[in-house]
């Protein structure tokens, strides 16, 4: 399955490469929304959030109104989840937050995984409801808007997680805007890591991959390929 991508930056929608290096922005959302109408789930990021410089929240409920869309970027808290549910958003995404535990009684459970963290967005918010996202850069899992990295594997990550959420979101930075298309033995890797839906997104360029992928069980997240023309949606 194709998952469209929106992605938020500075009141614009945007194709950053690699996260950082800003390729493509649009202002028209009432175009966007109606090509992505068809679509039975469309992803929706906050930039400014997850890169802890701004918020993009006023422009939600122009999507969530219209699109199906699970929603991420800066979440810390069940409430921030629970706000954007409140605004129509399907499931929402929480990644930063998970890495990192709270005190010293989380790290004696998990060194960098705040697994008690995870387990009260299950109880608040509900597992169906929840996508959890792990993302790596040079084969490390990235955090803080992918500026910064834990020492931990996405296959550790999702093997300990897996019980708190309905599915996974993997980005491999490393090809993140760039078209020169998905690692396809990592999508292999994780899904034979777990049960839940696993979504991988980072350089998709066709949609050949899109059918590769979903003949694996794997769902893929597409931006750069669809914004740019070289693929239809």
């Amino acid at each position: 399955m194709l998952i469209p991508s929106i992605d938020l930056m500075n009141g614009q929608i945007v194709q950053l490469v690699q996260g950082e290096k800003l390729k493509l922005a649009f202002d028209d959302f009432d175009y966007w929304i109606d090509r992505f109408s068809k679509y039975p789930l469309v992803q929706l990021i906050d930039l400014d959030a997850a890169m802890r410089q701004g918020s993009n929240a006023s422009l939600i409920s122009r999507f969530t109104d219209k699109l199906p869309c699970q929603i991420g970027g800066g979440l810390k808290s069940a409430e921030d989840g629970q706000r954007l549910l409140d605004l129509g958003a399907k499931r929402v995404i929480y990644g930063s937050s998970l890495f990192g535990g709270d005190n010293e009684a989380d790290r004696k459970r998990h060194a960098i995984l705040n697994l008690p963290f995870a387990e009260n967005l299950k109880k608040q918010l509900g597992e169906e409801q929840l996508v959890f996202s792990v993302d790596t850069k040079n084969g490390k899992v990235a955090v803080k808007g992918w500026k910064e990295s834990v020492d931990l594997t996405p296959e550790e990550a999702v093997t300990w997680l897996e019980d708190s959420c309905a599915a996974f979101l993997y980005t491999h930075v490393d090809t993140e805007g760039t078209m020169s298309g998905f690692p396809i033995e990592v999508a292999a890797i994780l899904r034979a890591c777990t049960a839940k839906q696993l979504i991988v997104a980072g350089g998709i360029k066709s949609a050949d991959e899109i059918t590769e992928l979903d003949n694996m069980g794997v769902d893929a997240v597409a931006g750069m390929a669809v914004y740019s023309g070289a693929m239809e949606a």
